[in-house]
């Protein structure tokens, strides 16, 4: 079969796609033709780098959210059924761990990630425990079932189990456009909330709001903590859904939330280091709540939203997978809106 090799850490130009053996699905596992598969700047670029957080062990096939379609099961396998359609999701949970066994695989601490530390979806065929995958509603393509699975459960989890976001009550979501942000919109506007996005453009910022944001706020040329109060009628915002960490933009999403305010936090694209006003936390009584992960519930519950239309898949566009080095770049100059697409049976 074709893959993208990553052999060595580096600039993009350290992608080059080779003929390597197929894989045969061990027990418990799936094997999966590859249809689609996203770039991802953490879990792709930052991996491809050699700064990610955790131990890579090279040669390596990055992609960590292919979806394709069921050739060949391994042993113990009930589901799914090959020629099925699944989406995969990157996180193997232990299954062991006390979180685990609370139905709470979002937290598990001995996880580990398929296209991370293991070969993932940037190749023809991808071998992946059964249960790592999901099936796709007709409705959606290969394409939207990749960009649905990869970011929209997060957005789940951040909201409805760990900020318990209310119907009615306000939502600032930041980096509104970006790839998990985005998402936070949709599903702030699907539980009812009253949703303001905020952007660092004011292009950004109306392509929020075609999204069903409820209000905009470009946080780099506007009092973002000052707007957020005056559309508020000062009551400030009930939830912060932040995933930048950005020590210039973090003060005025802290200081937009409303007393008792919860901000939910995943991301430090922003740099990761920021200074806390800790008399203001405790004084006001919020909470600083950080998360990542996602749940099988979470998987589940966006797969079924997706399909009846309550949300959508934002994608930039589509490329084969021989350009996965072209695709890296792309990503790098973060000038795209939505996610950036391999397919492998492109030519």
């Amino acid at each position: 079969m074709k893959a993208v090799i990553l052999r060595e850490f580096g600039a993009p130009e350290v992608l080059h796609i080779e003929e390597v053996p197929t894989p045969s699905p061990g027990p418990g596992e799936v094997l999966v033709e590859v249809h689609s598969v996203s770039v991802n700047r953490t879990l792709d670029l930052v991996v491809r780098q050699g700064k990610y957080p955790s131990d890579i062990r090279l040669p390596l096939v990055l992609g960590v959210d292919p979806s394709g379609v069921v050739t060949a099961i391994g042993a113990g396998v009930e589901r799914p059924k090959v020629g099925e359609r699944v989406a995969v999701v990157s996180m193997i949970a232990c299954g062991q761990c006390r979180y685990c066994q609370e139905g709470e695989e979002a937290n598990c601490i001995n996880s580990r990630h398929i296209g991370v530390h293991r070969w993932g979806g940037y190749a023809d065929y991808v071998a992946v425990p059964a249960r790592n995958t999901f099936s796709i509603p007709e409705r959606l393509s290969f394409a939207e079932a990749t960009v649905i699975t990869r970011h929209f459960p997060m957005a789940f989890n951040l909201l409805i189990n760990k900020a318990n976001l209310q119907a009615g009550e306000w939502v600032l979501v930041m980096g509104a456009v970006g790839a998990l942000g985005s998402c936070g919109v949709q599903v702030g506007k699907m539980l009812g909330a009253k949703v303001i996005a905020g952007a660092g453009s004011d292009e950004r910022v109306a392509l929020a709001l075609s999204y069903g944001a409820d209000f905009g706020v470009n946080y780099r040329s506007q009092d973002l903590a000052k707007e957020v109060m005056r559309i508020t009628n000062g009551n400030g915002a009930d939830v912060v859904f932040e995933n930048i960490a950005d020590p210039t933009l973090w003060p005025g999403a802290f200081n937009s939330l409303a007393w008792a305010g919860r901000l939910v936090t995943a991301g430090g694209h922003g740099g990761g280091q920021v200074t806390l006003d800790v008399k203001r936390l405790y004084l006001r009584r919020m909470r600083i709540i950080g998360a990542a992960g996602t749940n099988r519930r979470d998987v589940e519950r966006s797969l079924e939203a997706a399909a009846a239309g309550k949300i959508r898949a934002v994608i930039s566009r589509t490329m084969p997978l021989r350009e996965a080095a072209a695709a890296h770049r792309i990503v790098e100059q973060n000038q795209i809106v939505g996610k950036i697409i391999l397919e492998p049976t492109a030519e």
